[in-house]
């Protein structure tokens, strides 16, 4: 008998944080498993809002990866392709966004 309620004590207390790592987007994710001074769950759900705001789901996925490959994002802002231009444009809206929003 006790430990059907063990077991149903243990899921309760873990579903919430289930439930937020789950719910969280690429870039909060992409944050929160960077070694980033700063990098807090208020601060990269704030710096996810922003792109939720400004970015496709594709571009988030995208700039979630320059988190752990910075190179990459060299790269893409020194390209001469037409579409990698496009997305860095996007991108700095996003950067400038996420300073406004999440500055503080």
């Amino acid at each position: 008998m006790t430990k059907p309620f063990l077991a149903a004590a243990l899921l309760a207390a873990l579903l919430p944080v289930t439930a937020t790592v789950a719910a969280a987007g690429p870039i909060e994710r992409a944050c929160l498993n960077s070694d980033r001074r700063g990098a807090s769950r208020a601060m990269c759900n704030c710096i996810q809002e922003a792109a939720d705001m400004t970015l496709r789901g594709a571009d988030q996925r995208r700039a979630a990866k320059f988190f752990s490959d910075p190179e990459e994002a060299q790269q893409v802002r020194m390209s001469d392709r037409e579409s990698d231009n496009a997305f860095w444009e996007r991108y700095k809206d996003f950067g400038d966004t996420a300073r406004a929003l999440c500055a503080g």
